[in-house]
C-alpha cells in the first residue's frame, strides 16, 4: 500500500473515490450475473444442438450401411459455400450469431444413384448446420466467458482491496487530523492557561507596589 498523506486534501480525494468505487460495484456485479446468465444460455443451447444432432444420428443409422457402399455417397457431392453470421453484443461483447449456411450440391447421375441419396444430402446438411452453428455458439460461450474473468477481476478489486482500503485510509487520515484537532485544542487551553497566569501574577506584583 503506497503511503498517503495525512491531509484535509488526501482525505477528500480518499472519499471521492470510495464513492466511485462504491457507485460502479453494483454496476459490475450486475454485468457479472448478466454475462453468467448468458454463458448459460449457451450451454443450454450447446446441449439442444448437441442433442438434436443425436437424433438425427439416432434416425439415421440404418442407412450407415447403405452409405458405405462404394460410389454412392461422396465428400465431392456437398460442400460448404458460405457460413453466415452477423454480429451481437451482450453486455458489451461483440458475439457472432449464425445466421445460415450455403450449401453447393453438385449434379449427379439420377440413373446411377439411389433415390435415397437427394434424402440422405437432406439430412447431411441439417447435421452440417446444426455443426457450424455450434461452433458460433462455443465462440459466444469462448468470449463471454473471457469477459466474464476480466470482469469478476474487477469485481473482487473493488470489494476486496480498493473499498476496504479507501474506508481504511479515511480512518486512519480520520484519526491523525482529530489528534491534532485534539492536541491544539490542548496545547490553545494550556497557552490560555499560561496567560490567565502571567496576567494574575503581573496584577498581583501591582498591587504589592502600590501597598
Amino acid at each position: 500500500m503506497a503511503k498517503i498523506k495525512l491531509t484535509k486534501n488526501e482525505l477528500k480525494k480518499q472519499k471521492d473515490s470510495l464513492k466511485m468505487y462504491q457507485r460502479y460495484l453494483p454496476t459490475l456485479i450486475l454485468k457479472k450475473q448478466q454475462l453468467q446468465a448468458e454463458i448459460r444460455l449457451t450451454e443450454i443451447r450447446l446441449k439442444e444442438l448437441m442433442d438434436e444432432k443425436a437424433h438425427i444420428d439416432q434416425a439415421f443409422k440404418s442407412w450407415i450401411a447403405v452409405f458405405g457402399e462404394v460410389g454412392v455417397f461422396t465428400e465431392d457431392l456437398l460442400t460448404i459455400v458460405r457460413i453466415e453470421t452477423s454480429e451481437g453484443n451482450i453486455a458489451g461483447v461483440a458475439i457472432p450469431i449464425f445466421e445460415g449456411a450455403t450449401f453447393k450440391v453438385y449434379p449427379y447421375d439420377l440413373l446411377h444413384k439411389p433415390l435415397w441419396l437427394d434424402i440422405a444430402i437432406e439430412r447431411l446438411q441439417q447435421i452440417l448446420l446444426l455443426d457450424l452453428e455450434a461452433k458460433v455458439v462455443e465462440e459466444q460461450r469462448k468470449r463471454l466467458d473471457h469477459e466474464l474473468r476480466i470482469n469478476t477481476q474487477r469485481v473482487n478489486l473493488f470489494e476486496k482491496i480498493k473499498i476496504p482500503e479507501a474506508k481504511g485510509n479515511i480512518k486512519k487520515i480520520q484519526v491523525y487530523l482529530g489528534d491534532q484537532q485534539t492536541a491544539s485544542v490542548v496545547r490553545g487551553k494550556i497557552a490560555k492557561r499560561g496567560l490567565a497566569k502571567a496576567a494574575a501574577g503581573g496584577q498581583a506584583a501591582g498591587g504589592g507596589k502600590a501597598g
